[in-house]
């Protein structure tokens, strides 16, 4: 289900110069823009359980949450008439509704543990699939005479065997 909370952080009032470094420079946070009211400003919407970036359009935010990509995020906005926007300028109602849209589809925990039991599956009824999972081996006929490190591990050094000719001498 997804998470109703906002991660919230209290702003520097424009009088207030900030040092970086040994340099002073004035900053201001403008407080205008985006969910935030009086002294606070929003740095992230939490959508499903993830912090979605501020910064970006909402088609490439959604895209953090596991279980959500390019086409269903378009696919999303698509059904919600929404505008591809950047993030922080979602209104209160868009967001609540976002998250509700996001809600509808198997995404984050739920969708790692689907996976995951679907692999222990297969392994308890041992066929090939379920076998090459347990062996740490590609699952999807990919060949491995040279491919397929990551999966196999570190190369074990096997010694030459020595030739007939030199054994004699």
């Amino acid at each position: 289900m997804a998470t109703l909370s906002m991660v919230s952080v209290p702003i520097a009032p424009s009088s207030l110069s900030l040092s970086t470094r040994g340099r002073s420079s004035s900053a201001s946070f403008p407080a205008k823009g985006g969910i935030g009211h009086g002294g606070l400003r929003i740095e992230c919407i939490r959508i499903g359980g993830v912090e979605i970036p501020n910064h970006k359009r909402v088609e490439y935010s959604l895209q953090y949450i596991h279980g959500i990509g390019r086409s269903r995020s378009r696919q999303i906005l698509l059904d919600l008439n929404f505008d591809n926007k950047i993030t922080k300028d979602l209104s209160e109602e868009e967001v609540i509704t976002l998250r509700k849209e996001v809600g509808k589809y198997m995404i984050e925990g739920d969708l790692k543990r689907f996976n995951r039991v679907a692999i222990e599956r297969l392994k308890e009824i041992r066929c090939y699939k379920g076998i090459r999972h347990k062996l740490g081996l590609p699952v999807r006929g990919q060949r491995t005479k040279n491919n397929c490190r990551t999966l196999k591990g570190k190369r074990a050094s096997v010694a030459k065997k020595k030739s007939p000719a030199s054994q004699d001498e």
